[in-house]
C-alpha cells in the first residue's frame, strides 16, 4: 500500500514524517547502506556541484547495518526506474515539455511558496506625449503547495537473499517493482482522480477539482450508441473555445478516460473511411495530442494547456529505494519513495487552463 506523508509548520503526518521530524533531518544517502568487499557497511555521499560527475561524491564507512550490496541496490534502481517510465503517463507529459520546477532543498522544504500577478496599468493614446496615465500597482497573491513524501514498503527476505548470493541468482525485484508501481500509481491519481490533500495551509488540486478550472457538460457520453464522429468533434471544439475564453490559447493535450479509447479508433465518417475520430479531433488546431488515462474517471475528458502557469511537476526528489530500519534495527525493510508533487494553477483573476468536461 502507498502512503503520503508530509510535514509542516512543526507538525508531521504518518509514520514516515514524524521519524524525520524527530530526527531533524532525512538524508536519503545514509538510507542507502550498502556492504563493501571486507564486510564493513558503506554510504555514498554527495559532495556538491554536478550530480553527474563522479569526483563529487566520496564513500563513508558508518555503522549502519547494511543488507544490500552495491550492485544489488544498482538492480533494485533498475527496476524502479522501469516502472516509473511505464506508467507515469500525465507526469511524463509534465517531464517531457520541462514543465518542472526543481527543489534545491527537498528534505527541508514541505510548503511550496508561490505568488501570482494582478494585472495593473492601462496603456493611454495622446497625442503630445505628456499627459499622465493612471497610476496602479499589481497586487501579488500568496498560495501554498504541500510537498508531500510519497512511499511504498516492501521487505527481501534474508534466507531468499543468501540464496541468491550463495546460487548467483539475480536478486528478486518483484517486490520492489510493485512498491514502484504503486508509488507511480499514485501520483497519476494525485493528477487525474477527484481527491484532494489539504496540509500546512494549502492544498493539493487535481485537474478534475482544481476550483478555477473551466467545466462544461459532456452531454452524452462518447461511448453511447448514439454518439458520432461529428458529436464528439463539436464537444473539443467547446473545450477549445472555453479554453481561449479564459484566455489559454495553447498547445493543449487532450486526455480521455480508457473506455474512450476504443470510441476513438472508429471511422469518423460512414461516408469516408479514410480518417478515425482520433485522426480528425487531432487535426483541430492547437491540439498537439491526445492520451489515455487509465486512472481517468469515467466519462471524464480534459483538455490541458501545457505551459508552466497552468500545471507543473515540483519535483524534490525522483522515485528511488532507500533502507528503512524499524524495531532497535533488528528488521530491515525498504521503502520505494519520491517528493514531487503535480501543481495545478490558475491566475489571480481566477483564470484556468484546464477545461474538464463531465
Amino acid at each position: 500500500m502507498e502512503n503520503i506523508d508530509l510535514i509542516a509548520n512543526g507538525q508531521a503526518s504518518g509514520d514516515f514524517a514524524a521519524q524525520i521530524l524527530a530526527n531533524g533531518k532525512l538524508d536519503v544517502n545514509a538510507m542507502r547502506p550498502y556492504v563493501g568487499k571486507d564486510g564493513k557497511t558503506y554510504i555514498t555521499v554527495f559532495k556538491g556541484g554536478d550530480a553527474k560527475k563522479v569526483e563529487n561524491y566520496s564513500t563513508l564507512q558508518v555503522n549502519t547495518n547494511g543488507t544490500l550490496r552495491r550492485d544489488e541496490w544498482k538492480t533494485l534502481d533498475q527496476a524502479v526506474l522501469g516502472i516509473s517510465e511505464t506508467r507515469l503517463t500525465g507526469i511524463n507529459d509534465l517531464i517531457s515539455r520541462g514543465l518542472i520546477y526543481n527543489l534545491a532543498n527537498a528534505m527541508g522544504t514541505t510548503v511550496l511558496e508561490t505568488h501570482d500577478v494582478g494585472d495593473a496599468l492601462d496603456a493611454v493614446v495622446t497625442m503630445d506625449g505628456v499627459t499622465r496615465g493612471q497610476n496602479d500597482r499589481q497586487e501579488f497573491g500568496v498560495r501554498y503547495l504541500p510537498i508531500p513524501i510519497i512511499h511504498a514498503d516492501y521487505e527481501i527476505n534474508a534466507r531468499v537473499l543468501a540464496a541468491s548470493r550463495s546460487m548467483g541468482n539475480g536478486l528478486d525485484t518483484g517486490m520492489a517493482e510493485r512498491a514502484a508501481r504503486k508509488v507511480a500509481f499514485k501520483l497519476e491519481q494525485m493528477l487525474f482522480t477527484n481527491t484532494s490533500l489539504t496540509f500546512g495551509g494549502g492544498t493539493i488540486y487535481s485537474y478534475v477539482n482544481h476550483p478555477d478550472r473551466n467545466t462544461i457538460s459532456i452531454g452524452t457520453n462518447w461511448d453511447d450508441s448514439s454518439v458520432d464522429g461529428a458529436d464528439i468533434l463539436e464537444s473539443v471544439i467547446a473545450m477549445k473555445a472555453a479554453s481561449i475564453a479564459d484566455l489559454h490559447y495553447g498547445p493543449w493535450v487532450l486526455y480521455i478516460p480508457t473506455a474512450y479509447d476504443t470510441v476513438l479508433d472508429a471511422d469518423f465518417s460512414s461516408l469516408k473511411g479514410d480518417i478515425t475520430i482520433r485522426d480528425r479531433v487531432l487535426k483541430i488546431e492547437g491540439i498537439s495530442g491526445m492520451k489515455v488515462i487509465d486512472t481517468l474517471p469515467a466519462n471524464n475528458v480534459l483538455l490541458v494547456q501545457m505551459t508552466s502557469d497552468v500545471v507543473r511537476l515540483v519535483k524534490g526528489m525522483g522515485i528511488q529505494n532507500v533502507q528503512w530500519q524499524t524495531e532497535g534495527n533488528f528488521i530491515n525493510k525498504y521503502k520505494v519513495m519520491t517528493i514531487q508533487v503535480p501543481q495545478v494553477r490558475s491566475d489571480q483573476n481566477l483564470r484556468s487552463g484546464v477545461v474538464h468536461m463531465a
